[in-house]
């Protein structure tokens, strides 16, 4: 029901094995999609997988710091120059809306279409249409940050076939009539559509978290959701060693909440560019696994995960080989 691409999961700065952060979330089946953050380099990874700068619903920024969202300027110049002309809502902080602002004054941007403000901090539900709703939900980051809580939901009907056999309705157009919610005439009485259709409303719901310093903020937001996306900066020792300044988590903080929080699936990405190597990476998952129980990833550049409508989550693409390398 849901699907997210990763774009980049370094933090701070790009290196030759991640780019910095940029993901797409997108309901599955559906042509339109959603970005949450841009930092530099977005469009490019893009490029790689095909989503068009057309079917953008939404950019979601979770904050104003340059790695996530240094590349929204040049993704925006080129869906415009791709012959965009539909509105495009861009949820954010004020201060990146005011730098958007300033940085297309400065460099003479026009767009051939409209950029629509949401901001995150003054209303918690940024997005809702087509079954997906967008939430917004403040984190502990040195400047204004927020997560974003994406659910999925799909109501679906289904006619109860062995129910109408049994009153003798053969097949035919009055089956079709019952399941559109008509009710029908037989052998001298009222079929009531509803008493044979059946009513099903699935659901799934995601948290995709910006930088943040302390998970517990998630906890409500995390009670009925199936996937903690969570930036892991760096593991529990490094996070001591550069101190509360930076105001990041470790591995082990996000891990913790997360069992205590008894989310099933958790993600774990926006990493320090001191951790890319196997060594760096096994630690950080290590130190995880120690304090969460349920079923962890650590995810890397053009990573595919799905949620199925079970609530399950499926890594369903990776640029990784068995080994741990990108594939040739």
């Amino acid at each position: 029901m849901l699907t997210f691409t990763f774009l980049g999961t370094s933090s701070g700065v790009p290196t030759l094995q991640r780019n910095v952060t940029g993901l797409v979330v997108q309901a599955a089946g559906a042509r339109d999609w959603f970005l949450i953050d841009a930092g530099e380099g977005t469009q490019q990874r893009l490029l790689k997988t095909g989503h068009s700068l057309r079917s953008l619903q939404a950019v979601c920024i979770t904050h104003v710091h340059g790695d996530h969202c240094y590349g929204l300027p040049g993704l925006l110049a080129s869906a415009g120059m791709a012959g965009r002309t539909e509105p495009l809502t861009l949820v954010a902080p004020l201060a990146v809306w005011n730098w958007l602002v300033a940085t297309r004054e400065c460099t003479d941007l026009h767009l051939p279409y409209e950029v629509r403000h949401v901001d995150s901090a003054l209303q918690p539900v940024v997005w809702q249409a087509g079954g997906v709703c967008i939430t917004a939900h403040p984190l502990r980051h040195r400047v204004d940050c927020h997560a974003f809580g994406v659910e999925v939901k799909r109501e679906t009907e289904r006619l109860d076939t062995t129910a109408v056999r049994a009153t003798g309705l053969p097949p035919g157009p009055a089956w079709k009539a019952l399941q559109t919610g008509q009710d029908v005439e037989f052998a001298n009485t009222v079929l009531r559509s509803a008493d044979f259709v059946e009513h099903k409303t699935q659901r799934v719901r995601a948290v995709f978290g910006g930088d943040n310093a302390d998970p517990s903020m998630l906890r409500a937001t995390c009670a009925d959701a199936q996937v903690l996306v969570h930036e892991a900066t760096y593991t529990q020792k490094v996070l001591e060693h550069v101190g509360p300044g930076p105001m990041h988590s470790s591995a082990q903080r996000v891990a913790l909440f997360a069992q205590v929080a008894g989310v099933p699936h958790l993600v774990l990405t926006h990493f320090s560019q001191r951790h890319h190597n196997g060594e760096g990476m096994a630690e950080l998952e290590t130190e995880a696994r120690t304090h969460y129980q349920g079923q962890l990833w650590m995810a890397h550049d053009f990573d595919v995960f799905e949620l199925d409508e079970q609530g399950q989550l499926h890594r369903i693409h990776s640029e990784l080989n068995d080994e741990g390398h990108e594939q040739e």
